[in-house]
């Protein structure tokens, strides 16, 4: 089955795209600000919402797990880069820690910014994950 492309949002250097079934809870979400706050009003963001099987193959692919993920990024310059992220198991993780999931997507978008950053697992991307939660409201 080939994945339908359906631009949400765009602007001259962000866009979300849907590549999944249904629509996602994106509405109450800065997505724009989140991504200005963290890598700043130049970088260009590509974030595709997309299904579990699709993750699944990048994260074999680049990671090598065989197994979906909730959210991959993948830095391409130091100004660009794209986000993946699955919502079936963005919702299993948003449950997992008690969350509503649109609260999760914040959380989880903030940390696949944090990757394109170039930070790694660790004390000092939780810390600048934190500062960041607490500057957008999450």
């Amino acid at each position: 089955m080939v994945e339908k492309k359906k631009k949400l949002k765009q602007n001259s250097n962000f866009t979300i795209t849907n590549m999944a079934k249904g629509n996602p809870p994106i509405g109450g979400l800065p997505f724009l600000a989140m991504k200005e706050a963290v890598l700043g009003k130049a970088y260009e963001l590509s974030v595709v919402f997309a299904s579990r099987t699709t993750l699944r193959k990048l994260n074999l692919k680049y990671r090598n797990k065989n197994q979906p993920t909730d959210i991959l990024s993948f830095p391409l310059s130091k100004t660009e880069g794209e986000i993946f992220i699955n919502l079936e198991e963005a919702r299993k993780e948003a449950k997992k820690f008690g969350r509503e999931l649109e609260n999760f997507l914040g959380l989880l978008f903030i940390h696949g910014l944090a990757h394109l950053e170039g930070l790694e697992h660790g004390s000092r991307m939780e810390r600048i994950e934190t500062k960041f939660r607490k500057q957008l409201g999450f």
